[in-house]
């Protein structure tokens, strides 16, 4: 493997894909391209953070971005350590900062953070010396689900420039969506959103993003189709008359597909509720890249890592 190319994010962590410029995206994306070639060998491990320790804090569940950061960690040679919040002080009623100040006091270089409120990783940056990265913060963002997307579309259409991504499902409460309508148009793909109106977030319109509320408009003439969970856990209401009739009009099955390019891809950030936003048929057919995804995940967190251990103390 090749040395890393010179690259530099413009502060100490990731919070966001707002504030990064396109090439600091594709640098990244090209640094992570170069790590999918030594997952891919049998000698996976380098040196880039031995001595340094990454803590992962997850407040929410997580199955894939949780062991992805952690594989991603031990593979650039750093200690990582996964700290369960189910069984830790926060749920004592120790508060965020209280956190971050005892995290603090352990010295680590690198804290991955996933949160279920807007803003709270960025309040947990401004209170401890180390790097953070944002592994998901409530409805804001979830910035290397975006760069991994990003990824895998440039590696199946050798372009994202130009092309026609259609967003579908429920917008208002995904910051998958948000971080990838920032990404995308970045490096000018034409994003569309398609959801009906009460899983649209105000002022969408204001994303500069095309907005349809069918499925049969939305996703006409597509190069991709990125379907997106349903998260019933951040809703409080009624937002969808039954699951059945959400599927019947917005959930993506073969007849939906036919709408798109015929050559037209097919996405989803996981976890799938099959037969609710996807048909398994969809999911598991030759058009989508969803277990491409997974792999890709691993590799960009590498390259976030890697990128951000550059500005760590005697990097």
């Amino acid at each position: 493997m090749n040395p890393a190319p010179a690259l530099s994010l413009p502060g100490r962590d990731l919070i966001g894909i707002q504030g990064l410029s396109a090439p600091e995206i594709t640098g990244l994306l090209d640094l992570a391209e170069e790590f999918i070639e030594l997952n891919r060998q049998i000698e996976k491990k380098r040196t880039t953070l031995r001595g340094r320790t990454q803590i992962n804090l997850f407040f929410e569940a997580s199955t894939r971005t949780q062991s992805s950061f952690e594989i991603a960690g031990k593979r650039l040679g750093a200690d990582v350590m996964n700290m369960s919040v189910g069984s830790s002080s926060v749920k004592k009623g120790e508060t965020l900062i209280d956190t971050a100040i005892t995290l603090n006091a352990m010295h680590p270089d690198i804290l991955v953070v996933r949160h279920h409120a807007s803003g709270a990783v960025e309040l947990l940056a401004r209170k401890v010396d180390c790097c953070v990265v944002n592994a998901g913060d409530g409805a804001h963002e979830h910035p290397t689900q975006a760069l991994l997307d990003a990824l895998t579309i440039r590696r199946n259409k050798g372009r994202i420039g130009g092309l026609v991504v259609a967003i579908c499902g429920d917008v208002a409460h995904s910051r998958v969506a948000r971080s990838n309508i920032i990404l995308l148009q970045a490096l000018g793909a034409q994003v569309r959103v398609v959801a009906p109106s009460t899983l649209l977030p105000t002022g969408i319109e204001n994303f500069g993003v095309e907005v349809h509320r069918t499925m049969e408009d939305g996703i006409a003439s597509a190069d991709i189709v990125m379907m997106l969970r349903l998260q019933r856990e951040r809703m409080a209401g009624a937002y969808i008359p039954s699951v059945r009739e959400y599927f019947h009009y917005f959930g993506l099955d073969e007849a939906k597909l036919r709408y798109a390019k015929p050559d037209a891809l097919v996405m989803h950030p996981g976890p799938m509720n099959r037969g609710v936003e996807i048909d398994s048929s969809v999911a598991d057919g030759p058009q989508s890249l969803i277990r491409e995804q997974v792999e890709m995940g691993v590799a960009v967190r590498m390259a976030v890592l890697d990128t951000l251990a550059r500005k760590l103390p005697n990097a």
